[in-house]
Formats: C-alpha cells, sequence, structure tokens
C-alpha cells in the first residue's frame, strides 16, 4: 500500500497488538480466474514461524480454498478506527485557506505464503482459540466442549483453516502526523464533538500519534 514515511508504523508488536483489537478483516489470494477475497475473524500467532502467522476459517462452500494458486501468497488486511477530517477543524484554515478534506485511519497488511487445511485436529485447535479469544469478556463464556461432540465434528467438517505465514508485515497510521500540532489537537476536537462511528477511537489514535510534519 502506499505508505508515506510519516504514517508508516514499523513496530512489530504494536501491529501486532492493533490486529488483536482488529481482528476482523479480509484474506485476498490469487486464484486462476482472478483476485478472491473473503472477510473473516483471525488470529495473530506471533511466535508462529520466522515473522508471525495469521490463522482463521472459510466456509467449504468459499471455494477460494480451493481455486486459491499454490504457492501463492496470501494478503489479510486490517482496518482500524477511521473517519472523515473536515478542513474546517484545522486552526490553518482559518490563515490562508488552503487546506482540503482528508480520511484517517489505521490499516495494517500482512503478506505471505498462504496454505488451506482440512485436519481436524487443527482446525478444533482453532476455533477453540476464536472461540476463547472472543468470549473471554462474557461472564458466563460458552465453550466449544459446550456443543455435542458428533455435532462440533459435521460442523468442522463445512470449515476449511488457512495460515498466512508473514512474510511481510506492514503498518499505515494515517493520523495527521504531517500536519502542525494545532491542526492535529483540531481534528481531536472534531471528532469528540462529532461523536459517531470511529470518531473517538480515531481520536484517541490521533492523540496518541507524534507529529512529524515533513519539510515544506
Amino acid at each position: 500500500m502506499y505508505n508515506p514515511k510519516w504514517f508508516r508504523e514499523e513496530r512489530k508488536e504494536v501491529i501486532f497488538d492493533a490486529i488483536d483489537r482488529l481482528p476482523f478483516g479480509t484474506l485476498v489470494t490469487v486464484t486462476a480466474a482472478g483476485v478472491s477475497a473473503s472477510h473473516v475473524p483471525m488470529l495473530v500467532d506471533r511466535d508462529g514461524g520466522k515473522g508471525g502467522t495469521i490463522l482463521g476459517h472459510i466456509a467449504r462452500g468459499n471455494l477460494q480454498w480451493r481455486d486459491t494458486v499454490p504457492g501463492t501468497d496470501g494478503l489479510a488486511i486490517f482496518m482500524g478506527p477511521h473517519g472523515y477530517i473536515s478542513p474546517t477543524w484545522y486552526k490553518s484554515s482559518i490563515a490562508g485557506g488552503e487546506v482540503v478534506p482528508t480520511w484517517n485511519y489505521v490499516a495494517v497488511h500482512a503478506r505471505g505464503p498462504v496454505a488451506f487445511f482440512t485436519d481436524e485436529g487443527r482446525l478444533l485447535d482453532l476455533v477453540t482459540r476464536l472461540t476463547e479469544r472472543f468470549e473471554g469478556g462474557s461472564e458466563s463464556p460458552w465453550k466449544v466442549s459446550d456443543a455435542p461432540a458428533d455435532y462440533l465434528a459435521r460442523e468442522l467438517k463445512a470449515i476449511v483453516g488457512f495460515e498466512v505465514s508473514i512474510s511481510s508485515l506492514e503498518g499505515k497510521w494515517k493520523l495527521g502526523q504531517n500536519r502542525p500540532q494545532g491542526d492535529r489537537e483540531g481534528m481531536v476536537a472534531g471528532l469528540k464533538a462529532r461523536g459517531g462511528g470511529d470518531d473517538l477511537d480515531l481520536a484517541s489514535e490521533i492523540s496518541r500519534a507524534e507529529g512529524t510534519q515533513p519539510p515544506t
């Protein structure tokens, strides 16, 4: 992705933490017919392989697993908080008016060889990990073992797991780091006042980001 240096996040643990917070993403692969994409929750295994591994599953009826060209890379995309930024929020708009709207966001791309698997043991481990991850905040969490064994076995046959062995990891935190501090403060105030969708989370990300305004 286009990623100017003032937006680029290269710290691996920061990017992995973002994936943990933003687990619903898009798996993109190459098939003989073109590009295929599935929107699914995923996990990052920080210890899996040299650079980490992205794990998830798709429906067996989703032919992406069968049609993906063997030996090709997959791309897992995760989108963080994002939102429209009005130029009226910039303090610099008062002096000169040379400003335009933009869209700020957090995005992660994890790329590497993709492989699909149907082994029941691996699938059971995967769905158990996914369930524990998303039931973690519940007072009475549902467990995979709560399902009857025969029913669970049938359900596992209806999915196919995948793993992307990460060879390239990109993080883009487009949060106005290239604008003056006053403009970034104006973005935060404007987002908090609007207060819809991802606005508050995006305001928090902007507040944490350090300004790296390039020379003009």
